[in-house]
């Protein structure tokens, strides 16, 4: 049965490769010439935020502002870290719980999204539309809407100063769900009818047929869970330093005033790293999920 399902998965997938475009040599030089431009008017505020963290105090507060630092210094970063060892929590504490934070969350946010949209994707029952509905209105709002009503949640459950504070709230995020409905929904159906008869379960189905086909937006998924939950401060649910993440040690360290506004450029630059980096690998499947997104089987 193994073998069979995974021939059948094999020869779909083969049979869904995009062929290349064929454009002449100029165009190719044009449109590298436009993304080009593109890019790097993109890459502006980077660079800035990049230049700032090596900016001694008297070039951060030059007016008009530069963007090239001119007289590069690593006295920030020194001071940064000096200010971090300095307080009685590690700073490896703060990293470990932003690390835990992120990795828990974007793993459960996947799994609970991808179990959730199954059934609304491939199956039929009653309320259907209406849940659905219900989804798509839950985007509209911004995150400072729902915190009091977060807070009312996590607070009844006993769950404040702990990590679920932070953890619980991630699995249950709309947008998840929003986007692995739409890309399972492309999913055939003669696909999964195929794995019933050769007696695979529901799981079975979900887990090795239907997510391998939506791959690239299972990865969207966990670029976009990784940096909200990278960059989120605990501080308006967790009281207790030993379970605060870096961003709330950082905007402790930074609000010192003006004095430390290189040490601010310094961990604006430290924190905006990773999530970039886990970007820049994986952004080729960013681009398959945003040019796929809007077609139908």
């Amino acid at each position: 049965m193994t073998q069979t399902l995974y021939q059948k998965v094999r020869t779909y997938v083969k049979s869904q490769k995009k062929k290349r475009l064929n454009r002449s040599k100029t165009m190719d030089v044009l449109l590298f010439l436009a993304l080009a431009g593109f890019g790097l008017f993109s890459a502006w505020p980077l660079i800035y935020v990049a230049s700032n963290a090596f900016k001694p105090l008297d070039e951060i507060f030059r007016f008009p502002p530069q963007l090239i630092v001119r007289n590069p210094t690593f006295q920030n970063f020194s001071d940064l870290f000096r200010i971090l060892n300095d307080s009685w929590v590690p700073v490896s504490r703060y990293f470990f719980n932003t690390l835990f934070y992120t990795a828990v969350g974007t793993a459960g946010h996947v799994i609970l999204a991808s179990m959730a949209a199954y059934p609304l994707a491939k199956y039929e029952f009653p309320g259907k539309k209406f849940m659905f509905a219900v989804v798509v209105l839950s985007l509209m709002f911004a995150q400072e809407v729902t915190q009091v009503p977060n807070y009312i949640t996590i607070s009844f459950f006993g769950l404040i100063n702990t990590p679920f504070a932070l953890i619980l709230p991630a699995f249950s995020a709309s947008l998840g769900l929003y986007l692995l409905k739409q890309f399972m929904e492309q999913v055939p159906m003669a696909l999964i009818e195929s794995a019933r008869v050769d007696g695979a379960s529901e799981m079975t189905i979900l887990f090795k047929v239907v997510m391998p086909q939506v791959k690239p937006a299972i990865l969207t998924l966990v670029i976009f869970s990784f940096q909200g939950l990278w960059s989120a401060a605990g501080g308006a649910f967790i009281y207790s330093e030993r379970w605060k993440t870096m961003t709330d040690a950082i905007s402790s360290i930074v609000a010192g005033g003006v004095a430390r506004a290189g040490v601010a450029g310094a961990a604006s630059l430290l924190m905006i790293s990773i999530p970039i980096t886990v970007f820049i690998i994986s952004q080729s499947n960013v681009v398959e999920t945003m040019s796929t997104s809007g077609i139908k089987e």
